[in-house]
């Protein structure tokens, strides 16, 4: 597997503390760590994850 280009969240806080990094796989699928444990890779679909963000906005605006 070619070696994936990491970009931390916009969402996550300063240079010190745990962000969240994703990267896109070359098979298209996306793949999500958390920078204090980089070896734990969850891998998804794009429109997976899509939808989990949406239910997660969805439930904070109605809530």
């Amino acid at each position: 597997m070619s070696e994936l280009h990491w970009q931390k969240s916009s969402f996550s806080g300063a240079p010190d503390q745990n962000c969240l990094n994703i990267a896109t796989a070359p098979d298209g699928t996306l793949r999500l760590r958390e920078s204090d444990t980089p070896g734990v890779i969850l891998a998804t679909a794009p429109q997976g994850l899509a939808g989990l963000l949406h239910h997660i906005r969805t439930r904070t605006h109605n809530s």
